[in-house]
Parts: structure tokens; C-alpha cells; sequence
């Protein structure tokens, strides 16, 4: 496809694959940046207020439309290096390119908006968003879908953005850190117990999901299997031998999702 830039855009004659600059004025309630050219709002992930972006317009509607991040022009004083080698491909995460405490305040500012826009409020008063310290670590709960990769090897992570390809993680930076030793071992052990992985295409397979949860301050630990049924093989010694092998984990549970 030929490329189109068009320096000073008419949001009338937009198209779909045509680049555009535009400049990021605002963060919408699903995490995308967004821009306004004349009567029109485009919508584009992966950028932030104060961006100059580059942007490839991939779906043209007649008020709005929704782009893609080409290149970035001008950099935002509100922009962080993402602390994450798959936050630009992970749906587990849509603010890691976002500053900590500008996402605090762009939260703030939705809350605003939504008492301004639904519940009629003129200048609602709201405070400040309680927040841990940092924008890494905090997650107490993870679910990871799973996977049988080519070669059959048991696979565990987040789907990637906008689809259910699976990215392969053994660590995750926003989780809370005791939980990643877990995710790793847990998938060997699924490995070598041969327990069917569901198949999505197939609709075949039992289990789904793993998901590890801990209590912050207790660093008590819950494992719970997500399965299509409840006939994995040897569930109630190896759910044993997980108690076992550690302390912090004070139960395994079976979500039985057919």
C-alpha cells in the first residue's frame, strides 16, 4: 500500500491506511490516546497527553476513528520506557508506557468526567486516587490462560492485544514478585503430569486457566485450576505435593468452567 502523510489532514477526507500527525490531548476510559482534528476523535493505543504522533488510520467511522501508532514525532513529558520486553505486545497491560503519577491523574480525571457525563454533577469533588508506591509489583492476582505449544510444551501468559495468540511468560513486572517462582515451576509440573491443555479451536482439552492470588500482607498464597471437567489425572496427590513444597501456599482449588 502506497503511504499517504498528509500534513495538514482534512477529517473529511480520511481513509483507511492514510497517516496522519495528530496530537494527543486526552486518555479515553479504555487507556487509548486521543486526538481531535476538526468535528473528529481518532483513538490511538500505545500513546499518551502531550504526544505528536505519526498515526495509520485503520478504521474510518463518520465522527471518530481508531489509528495506529506509525511514529512517534514529539515525545510527552507524561511518556515512560516501558519496564516490561512484551509491553508493546501484551494485552495484560495498556498503561506501562504511561508515568505513574500521570496515570493517577488521568484516572482522577475519568472518575470527573463520568459524574460529569452520567450523573449530572457540575464539578463534582473528587479526591485524589490512593495508590501503592510504585507502578511495578502491585497485581495480587493473576489468571494465565494456557496452551500447548507445536513442539507440546505447556505454555502460560496474557493473550496479545486485540487477540488470543498467547505470549509465553515465566515472570511478570506488575505482578507481585513472590507469585513468579510459582508460575514457572507450576507449568514444569503441568508438563510432566501430561494434563490435556484446553484447545480453543478444537473446543477439546480440560484445563483452561491457572491463576495464583496473594494476600499482600500475609503473603498467604491460593492456586485455583480453571477446567472443562474434573478428571485430571492424580489432581489430589499433586495438589499435595504443591501444599508441600510451599509454605505460603495455604490452598489449591478447582474452578470447574465446562
Amino acid at each position: 500500500m502506497p503511504m499517504m502523510i498528509t500534513n495538514e489532514p482534512s477529517p473529511e477526507c480520511w481513509q483507511q491506511g492514510q497517516l496522519i500527525e495528530v496530537m494527543i490531548t486526552d486518555l479515553s476510559d479504555s487507556g487509548d490516546g486521543v486526538g481531535r482534528l476538526g468535528n473528529r476523535v481518532v483513538f490511538v493505543p500505545d500513546t499518551v497527553t502531550g504526544d505528536k504522533a505519526l498515526v495509520r488510520l485503520i478504521r474510518v467511522k463518520p465522527n471518530y476513528a481508531n489509528g495506529k501508532l506509525h511514529q512517534l514525532l514529539v515525545e510527552s513529558p507524561n511518556r515512560v520506557h516501558p519496564r516490561c520486553i512484551v509491553a508493546d505486545k501484551c494485552g495484560g497491560c495498556q498503561w506501562q508506557h504511561v508515568s505513574w503519577d500521570y496515570q493517577q491523574l488521568a484516572k482522577q480525571n475519568q472518575v470527573i468526567q463520568a459524574l460529569k457525563r452520567i450523573g449530572g454533577f457540575s464539578e463534582p469533588a473528587v479526591a485524589p486516587i490512593l495508590t501503592t508506591d510504585s507502578s511495578l509489583g502491585y497485581r495480587n492476582k493473576a489468571t494465565y490462560p494456557l496452551k500447548r505449544s507445536a513442539t507440546g510444551s505447556v505454555q502460560a501468559g496474557y493473550y496479545q492485544k486485540g487477540s488470543h495468540q498467547l505470549i509465553n511468560l515465566n515472570q511478570c513486572p506488575v505482578q507481585d514478585q513472590r507469585l513468579n517462582p510459582l508460575l514457572a515451576e507450576i507449568k514444569q509440573d503441568i508438563q510432566q503430569l501430561g494434563w490435556s491443555i484446553y484447545n480453543e479451536s478444537r473446543h477439546q482439552g480440560r484445563l483452561r486457566h491457572l491463576s495464583l492470588q496473594i494476600g499482600k500482607r500475609t503473603g498467604e498464597m491460593l492456586l485455583t485450576l480453571v477446567t472443562t471437567d474434573l478428571n485430571l489425572k492424580d489432581l489430589d496427590v499433586q495438589g499435595q505435593t504443591w501444599l508441600n513444597r510451599y509454605p505460603q501456599l495455604v490452598g489449591v482449588c478447582v474452578n470447574h468452567n465446562p
